[in-house]
């Protein structure tokens, strides 16, 4: 029982892969992947664990290390994102928190967008300097802050585009050039775009990292985060990190995942059509001061979105007028649409990230990024786009 063959083909399209690519099939011939829940592995003799440690037979040696089950989904997921390699974690924080740790020494320099998750902005504000890691936050939109924070020892940039909650779109080849110039990486959180809509390595990224929470999953179901880049930089890098910290993912969740993976381009098709719909509803309604969707052409950039986006995404940032008052009206009146801090969810979700996602920001962060007590971030799902249509209609009234 220790053959397995594997599936997957370059040439597939994403819906395919998504299906079908880096499955491996035990001799039982299973249908759908198989769970490998188990801590260790065992081997024939001695000689033979020995090579096992020492790499010169292929093969799994402990789950915090590698399992079949999460090397299924790196597979899947790396050959959608057309990266070289990818490695699972526990969570999507977990993922962030690897792909700069991973980046960088006691020394040295890292440069983020201001607008970030306020997990994200944590970690370069906080955490890094705790271990010697300065960090720079711009405003993302300003190529100009990018390139003056440039440092000698600028060893990595991070951003998030569309940006939580406010849907900022980030010029990515742009930024890129500026980290390739000064030799440093660039990390780019593609949450809210999904790899179906955005590609960043292609872009010019080095480094890709997902909340597999959120769209992949897609069903509330478990945690889940990837980074993506190249071979060399993974093993070199992020593998001893994984090895010796343990972010690793669980097989149960990899396997959850890879079913979210099989109808993410249903789901992510859908829920982006319907999120058109209300933004296109939403726009001009004088209860509603401000209304951001990537699709739209009155977005701040929505030049930059057409050119690196294949859609406007799942997303929605609406806000109400009236402030916290009004917008937790308008919130407690929905009926479909459920409050909850995630997203990319088969139900409609939304938030008040100055008092949730964004909350421990603090208030001057939030007004420099715009994100005002009105502000509304709404996660489309996959219910009736009328009946959406009438819950966020019969809201407003109530405001």
């Amino acid at each position: 029982m220790t053959e397995t063959t594997k599936t997957g083909n370059k040439n597939w399209r994403p819906a395919t892969t998504l299906v079908h690519g880096g499955t491996m099939r035990s001799p039982f011939g299973e249908t759908s992947e198989a769970m490998y829940l188990t801590q260790g592995f065992v081997y024939d003799n001695a000689e033979a664990a020995e090579a096992r440690f020492n790499g010169e037979d292929p093969g799994f040696v402990y789950s915090r290390y590698a399992n079949p089950t999460v090397s299924m989904f790196e597979d899947r997921i790396k050959a959608l994102e057309g990266a070289e390699a990818a490695r699972g974690t526990a969570s999507g924080m977990a993922a962030v928190n690897l792909a700069l740790m991973a980046s960088v020494k006691a020394g040295d320099h890292v440069i983020a967008a201001k607008a970030l998750f306020g997990s994200c902005r944590y970690i370069c504000e906080t955490l890094l300097p705790r271990f010697g890691v300065e960090s720079t936050l711009v405003d993302g939109t300003d190529i100009q802050q990018w390139k003056a924070a440039v440092r000698p020892n600028t060893r990595a940039l991070f951003l998030e585009s569309p940006t939580n909650p406010t849907l900022e779109v980030i010029d990515i080849p742009a930024v890129a050039d500026i980290a390739k110039t000064a030799g440093a990486r660039l990390i780019v959180d593609n949450v809210f775009a999904t790899p179906l809509y955005q590609s960043p390595l292609q872009l010019g990224a080095d480094v890709v990292v997902y909340s597999a929470t959120k769209h992949i999953d897609g069903q509330g179901r478990c945690l889940g985060g990837v980074v993506l880049s190249d071979e060399e930089w993974i093993t070199e890098e992020v593998m001893p990190f994984v090895k010796h910290t343990g972010p690793h993912m669980s097989p149960f969740n990899a396997w959850v995942l890879m079913k979210g993976l099989e109808t993410l381009p249903i789901r992510v098709a859908r829920q982006t059509d319907t999120a058109g719909r209300i933004a296109d509803f939403l726009a001009g309604r004088s209860k509603v001061s401000r209304l951001i969707y990537p699709g739209r052409d009155d977005h701040p950039q929505a030049e930059l979105a057409r050119r690196q986006m294949r859609a406007g995404s799942t997303m929605v940032a609406l806000e109400i007028e009236g402030g916290k008052e009004a917008a937790f009206r308008f919130t407690n009146a929905l009926e479909i649409i459920r409050i909850s801090n995630n997203l990319g969810d088969a139900k409609s979700l939304i938030t008040h990230p100055a008092t949730t996602t964004h909350q421990s920001i603090g208030e001057e962060a939030r007004a420099e990024l715009g994100i005002t007590d009105g502000i509304l971030r709404l996660s489309v799902g996959l219910e009736d786009p009328e009946d959406l249509l009438e819950d966020v209609e019969k809201a407003l009234s109530a405001v």
